[in-house]
């Protein structure tokens, strides 16, 4: 199932061109030379437009490095939105997860190393570190919003209750806690030179894994309370 989506105007793909080759020209320098010894004003001379221009498209500058979150946070809303009646919210963004693996996004870090040197730079700067654990903050917000959104993490009722919207924050907590140490694994393995099809099997099986935990814990609970 998927949702027709109108074709841009000619101003949002100019502006989009525009943001990507910031992007681009950003992220070239930072694998160069360092998040940290790259500024804006360098930024902004390599990619001809001015620094006003860089702000506008991106606040700061971690922004510019980590400039797929917006993506992260579409996939997830279209997984949750664009699912089939017997898809629980949970189960869809299972099935995103192992199919960004599948295609090897830079969202499941298991590869053929073209994804190193990104990896390299993020853990050897504080403040994208800093950036990282923010971002992963903000996308676990958006998806217990989701979650709550949908009629809670199993999506089996119709109810909006302060109990429902408290289970749908932990699912999401416990989602982003699973899948943040599962991305952290891969990454430390991918750097350390091990074999990506090996590497990439076992990222899937640990996602898996992780979600038929946490789908059994949930099922428990709400056994438990219907037998209250």
């Amino acid at each position: 199932m998927s949702i027709s989506q109108p074709r841009p105007g000619l101003r949002e793909r100019k502006r989009a061109a525009t943001r990507q080759h910031i992007a681009e020209t950003a992220m070239a320098m930072f694998l160069a030379r360092g998040f940290d010894e790259v500024t804006i004003a360098e930024i902004a001379d390599a990619a001809e437009v001015s620094k006003v221009t860089v702000f506008n498209y991106f606040p700061r500058k971690e922004d510019l490095f980590f400039d797929l979150l917006p993506e992260a946070h579409s996939l997830l809303e279209a997984a949750v939105a664009v699912r089939g009646q017997e898809t629980t919210p949970l189960a869809a963004v299972r099935a995103l997860l192992l199919d960004l693996a599948r295609r090897r996004h830079p969202f499941a870090p298991a590869g053929d190393g073209s994804y190193d040197g990104f990896l390299r730079v993020v853990s050897s700067s504080p403040v994208l570190i800093a950036r990282a654990r923010e971002a992963a903050a903000e996308l676990e917000d958006h998806l217990a919003r989701l979650f709550a959104d949908a009629g809670g993490p199993l999506a089996d009722a119709e109810r909006r209750s302060p109990e429902e919207a408290a289970d749908a924050r932990l699912a999401a907590a416990l989602v982003a806690a699973a899948y943040a140490t599962i991305y952290c694994e891969t990454a430390r393995r991918q750097l350390a030179g091990e074999p990506a099809e090996a590497l990439l099997a076992d990222h899937a099986s640990r996602v898996d894994d992780a979600f038929d935990r946490l789908e059994r814990a949930i099922s428990a609970r709400v056994a438990t309370e219907r037998r209250a």
